[in-house]
This record gives structure tokens, C-alpha cells and sequence, in this order.
């Protein structure tokens, strides 16, 4: 063993080290080295990957801000739209209720129109009916002024007018002495005779007219004619007829009906004369028109 120990060592070959520590220092520059390039190309793959991360994100910046802008512009228009549409649909509500309110205004109007159609249908109906019966009275009244015409021209000279009939008693019927106004007996005879036949009908107003012939001035004419119709006037009351369907006046020496200065024209025209009007048919107005 002793001599194993004495062995004197190896000498190291010619031309390189023998040291294994500078084999390790070796080894590691060499790992530095390579971990530093394996770094360096890491960083570099990093730096260009981060990079296209970079310009990716900014194209997806770009894009979402492009996307905004177009979100925006369609939300713009979308309100836009919406405010379109609820003004359309205001307006078709408004239309609507237009339409309704014309629809009931025509409906209206029809009806007042049928309304008055049928109004007008019957006032027709009516007029008709109330032609027929004013047609109908008329020739009733027609009627009953032929008989009463009949009746009083056996007691004087009648005649028929627009409006009824006019009874003249003159000298054959009634005679007035000159300027007087009373009645003879034989005059009121002739009167009670007429009150009986005028106190029957019904629907005429009765008018009394004095005339005179032409002595005199107008103005005492005048005067005697009123009296001579008073005198007739008060003699029918006297004998039932009503005085409110009554009415006097005077003409004078107008309206003669025989012309000249003769004694017998003059006692012609020293009269009165009574006149009757339909006032059912016809307004009240002088039988001398």
C-alpha cells in the first residue's frame, strides 16, 4: 500500500490543461453565453411578438372605434328612425281619429239628412192634405156664398166681388129722404129681413157703407153719408148681429152710381151698402177696391 502512496503522479499531456475547475469555468461561459443568446433571441421573439400584439390592438382599437362610430351612427339613425316612426304612428293615430270623427260626422249627416228628408216628406204630405182641405173649404165657402147671394138678392140688388158680395140698397130697398139719415118703417123692415140671414154665418166681417148724391158740399156729404151708415149699423146690432164683425164709413157724394143732377138719379144715389168678407180666406180690407 506504502508504495501505491510513494507513486509519483502523472504528468498531464502536452498541450492542454489538466484543470478541471477551468473545464468547468469553461462550460459555464459557454452556457452563459448560450443562455444569454437563447435570451437575447427570446427577447427578441418577445419583443416582436408584443409588437404585433401592439399593432393587432391597435387594429382592434381602430376597429372598435371604427365599429363605435358606426354604432353610433346606426344608434343615430336608429333614434332617428324611432322618431320617424313615432311620429308616423302619431300621425296614423291622429289620421285615425280623423277618420273616425269624419266617419261619425258622415254618419251625422246622413242621418240628418234622412231626418230631414223625411221631414220634408211629410211637410209635403201635410201641404198636400192641407191644399186638399183649404180646397175643400173653399168650395164650401164657394158654395155657401152662391145660396147666400141667392138669398140676399131677393131683398136687393147682390153682386159678387173678389173677396164676398156687396148688397146695394138703394132707392127700390131703402130710401133716404133728402139730407136725412133716419130709417122709414118700410126700411127696417127690409134691415130685419137681412139681419135674419147674416146672423147665421159664421167667418165674414160686414161692412157698412153711406153714400149721398151731390147737393151739398163734400164736407156736409161727407157727414150725412156717416150717419146714414150708423143708422143702418146700429139698427142689425139691434137686431143680433155681433158689432165686433162690423165696420161703418162714409163716402160721400163719391162713387156714384147713376151719373147726373136728375131727381131720380139722385135718389139712386142716396144709399147704402153692405158688404161681406170671407175673413177665412181673405185678409179684411174694403169691398170698394
Amino acid at each position: 500500500m506504502n508504495q501505491l502512496s510513494d507513486e509519483k503522479p502523472k504528468s498531464a499531456p502536452e498541450g492542454g490543461s489538466t484543470d478541471p475547475r477551468g473545464r468547468s469555468r469553461s462550460g459555464l461561459m459557454w452556457f452563459a453565453g448560450l443562455a444569454i443568446v437563447v435570451v437575447g433571441v427570446l427577447f427578441y421573439v418577445l419583443l416582436a411578438r408584443l409588437d404585433r400584439v401592439n399593432q393587432e390592438v391597435s387594429q382592434l382599437r381602430t376597429q372598435v372605434q371604427e365599429s363605435n362610430m358606426k354604432s353610433d351612427v346606426a344608434s343615430s339613425k336608429a333614434e332617428s328612425a324611432f322618431d320617424h316612426a313615432s311620429a308616423a304612428a302619431q300621425s296614423a293615430r291622429q289620421a285615425a281619429s280623423e277618420r273616425d270623427q269624419a266617419e261619425k260626422q258622415k254618419a251625422q249627416a246622413q242621418q240628418q239628412a234622412q231626418q230631414a228628408q223625411q221631414e220634408a216628406k211629410t211637410a209635403q204630405e201635410q201641404a198636400a192634405q192641407a191644399d186638399a182641405k183649404a180646397e175643400e173649404y173653399r168650395k164650401q165657402r164657394e158654395a155657401e156664398l152662391d145660396r147666400l147671394q141667392q138669398a140676399l138678392g131677393q131683398i136687393a140688388g147682390t153682386r159678387r166681388t173678389a173677396m164676398g158680395l156687396v148688397m146695394t140698397l138703394g132707392s127700390k130697398s131703402i130710401r133716404f129722404a133728402f139730407d136725412k139719415s133716419t130709417l122709414r118703417p118700410e126700411d127696417k123692415e127690409v134691415l130685419s129681413r137681412i139681419a135674419g140671414i147674416l146672423s147665421i154665418l159664421k167667418g165674414y166681417q160686414i161692412y157698412v157703407y153711406g153714400y149721398t148724391d151731390d147737393i151739398g158740399t163734400r164736407e156736409y156729404n161727407q157727414k150725412l153719408s156717416e150717419r146714414r151708415a150708423r143708422s143702418v149699423y146700429d139698427y142689425l146690432v139691434e137686431n143680433g148681429l155681433n158689432p165686433n164683425i162690423m165696420t161703418t164709413k162714409g163716402f160721400g157724394e163719391a162713387d156714384p152710381l147713376v151719373p147726373g143732377d136728375s131727381e131720380k138719379a139722385r135718389a139712386i144715389n142716396r144709399r147704402v151698402e153692405i158688404g161681406l168678407v170671407d175673413s177665412t180666406i181673405k185678409p179684411l180690407s174694403s169691398l170698394n177696391q
